[in-house]
């Protein structure tokens, strides 16, 4: 077993503080990575307030993980020690199901192993970045691109991918009209990642604060949905729509903004349940869908994109020790657009 140290959720709500834990000693196909940054998702706040029911505690959140390979069990073949390495949102699937021989392992019949507030096929609770260490099975593991930042490409991993598959999916490209609703952790890299694929790309935000920034990342257009103007100029603007946000939106005026076979998806998890009506998407052969991250072999496709792109995302690089302050300026909106933990911090602990 390897002594590990990181931050932790002790209890529902409880603030994250310093926690030791134990690691597997690496198996035969097993990865050791020195975690060198983590980033701040939303999610891990929402699990490590047990938000969404059914959190394990203690919880070291944390699934955008980038670091160096240290050690390799006997039988790797895809990493070395000196590798840039990194971890996403799944360290196992079942592997058997028809959905993970498609290479769609976040969707395996099964249930997919999440890196935290999981349990592994023994039980045990996984733990996730906010660490100094992870061990995981080289088929859930990726390659990091040598021309990216380590810190600014860690999320990429969960927030990259959660954007990248859906336009992958639903074929953002040159000719299309694509537009990113929210300007935050996700849409930023909804924007860079439309425009890197030669999408043109709309910004939906609820207001115009961010409108230099979206241009700055890759936006031809910016609107906001607060202005009831918007909807009668974009009405059946747009092939795709990507809605990132999580707080309550008139899901129906989007729709109205869909092409004839238009399509919204949906990344962003309401608490609550949405009202939406079928005319808009009768009128229209619209459709309306969901989308949660990629599989391993899309995610390591996203990462070689964003390598070839020169695409990484917007960051705000914190100490450990300021994780709950990062936490309440998530919630607010307050950053611009992605916390990432600096895991050498911990050793000032």
């Amino acid at each position: 077993m390897n002594k590990t140290r990181g931050y932790a959720a002790a209890a529902v709500k409880a603030p994250l503080g310093p926690f030791s834990f134990e690691r597997r000693a690496p198996r035969p196909h097993d990865v050791s990575i020195s975690i060198k940054f983590c980033g701040v998702c939303h999610s891990d706040i929402h699990q490590a307030r047990d938000e969404w029911g059914g959190s394990i505690f203690p919880m070291v959140p944390g699934h955008e993980i980038a670091g160096i390979v240290t050690a390799v069990g006997a039988e790797v073949t895809k990493f070395k020690v000196g590798d840039r390495a990194g971890v996403g949102c799944l360290v196992d699937s079942c592997r058997t199901c028809a959905q993970c021989h498609e290479g769609l392992e976040q969707y395996c019949a099964s249930g997919a192993v999440w890196t935290y507030n999981s349990r592994d096929r023994d039980g045990t609770p996984t733990m996730g970045g906010y660490s100094d260490q992870i061990v995981a099975d080289e088929n859930f593991v990726l390659r990091l691109p040598e021309r990216l930042p380590l810190d600014a490409t860690a999320p990429l991993l969960c927030a990259g991918i959660t954007l990248y598959s859906p336009l992958a999916h639903w074929h953002a490209g040159p000719g299309k009209k694509v537009a990113i609703v929210g300007l935050g952790g996700l849409g930023h890299m909804g924007v860079k990642l439309a425009h890197a694929l030669g999408a043109e790309v709309t910004v939906l935000s609820h207001s115009m604060k961010k409108h230099d920034d979206g241009l700055r990342l890759g936006a031809d257009h910016f609107y906001s949905t607060s202005d009831a103007a918007t909807f009668t100029k974009l009405a059946g603007a747009f092939d795709l729509i990507v809605n990132t946000v999580s707080a309550p939106l008139d899901w129906n005026a989007l729709v109205s903004l869909l092409r004839v076979d238009g399509s919204m998806v949906v990344v962003g998890i309401p608490e609550g349940q949405v009202a939406l009506g079928a005319l808009g998407l009768v009128h229209g052969r619209r459709s309306i869908a969901g989308s949660a991250i990629g599989g391993i072999a899309e995610t390591q496709q996203m990462l070689d994109f964003c390598g070839e792109h020169n695409v990484t995302a917007d960051i705000e690089l914190i100490p450990i020790q300021k994780i709950n302050e990062a936490y309440e300026r998530v919630v607010k909106s307050d950053v611009r657009y992605r916390f990432v933990i600096d895991l050498a911090s911990l050793g000032a602990e």
